[in-house]
């Protein structure tokens, strides 16, 4: 006997299944985030630095890819924070603390335990970064904003530094003052009320001008040229764009 159309149990069994393509990318960022824990506890920290930006694309595309196939879960925006929480909080904050924050332990300040504090700090501002973002969709962060630099690009920050220093040969102990820093700073920017600019707004399907292509264009080949250096510039310039904004917003009404 077939089941009618209208049936709620028949509705039910359909959607027990997961939708494939746009899970397959959110796969994607959970194993290059794994593996980017693996490369770093090895000491390679330029393959665990591009295994980090690798999640990232994929992070982007899963996405892009369930809006434009019209294949939004619930489960999929469940498993796609999970992966996040791998690659972008445990994975990032890894690898900062085994290329510099364990130094601590050689200068024994607060027994050795501020360098894996720190590291903690930004994974747990990462997980409620995720949590934030989950409970607020469809509202204020759904729309032009962000609210709170968004996990992918604080680890990009914090990632892209070790990369730079990694390949111009620089040892994490000697950078110790500067990777904590950046640690702290980049977990609290995460659970901040600092409004980031999303880029959702971009509709890939409408006509653009034609110099919109030769930027893109530009953007490739500086990132060809030097993927470290490039970056982590752009990612740099990207987290510290919330703060001036903010000044210049507060400045404004002041005026």
């Amino acid at each position: 006997m077939s089941e009618e159309p209208g049936n709620p149990e028949s509705e039910r069994q359909r959607r027990r299944g997961i939708y494939l393509l746009p899970n397959l990318f959110t796969t994607g960022t959970l194993f290059a985030g794994f593996y980017a824990i693996i490369a770093a506890t090895q000491g390679r920290f330029n393959a665990a630095a591009v295994a980090i930006f690798a999640a990232m694309l994929t992070d982007m595309l899963d996405g892009r890819v369930a809006r434009l196939t019209n294949t939004q879960s619930d489960f999929g925006i469940q498993y796609d924070s999970l992966a996040d929480l791998v690659a972008f909080g445990l994975a990032a904050g890894l690898i900062a603390y085994l290329f510099s924050l364990q130094s601590f332990e050689a200068i024994n300040l607060i027994g050795g335990k501020l360098g894996w504090l720190a590291a903690f700090f930004y994974m747990a501002s990462a997980a409620l970064r995720l949590a934030r973002f989950n409970v607020t969709r469809g509202g204020l962060s759904e729309k032009k904003v962000f609210l709170g630099l968004p996990s992918p690009a604080a680890a990009g920050l914090l990632v892209g530094f070790v990369w730079v220093a990694h390949d111009f040969g620089l040892d994490g102990a000697d950078l110790l003052l500067p990777v904590f820093a950046l640690t702290v700073a980049a977990g609290a920017l995460m659970v901040s009320n600092i409004r980031y600019q999303s880029f959702k707004d971009l509709n890939l399907r409408e006509r653009v001008p034609f110099t919109y292509i030769l930027v893109v264009l530009l953007a490739f080949v500086l990132v060809t040229l030097d993927p470290p250096r490039v970056l982590f510039g752009a990612f740099l310039v990207y987290a510290a764009s919330g703060p001036a904004l903010a000044v210049a917003r507060w400045w404004r009404r002041r005026r």
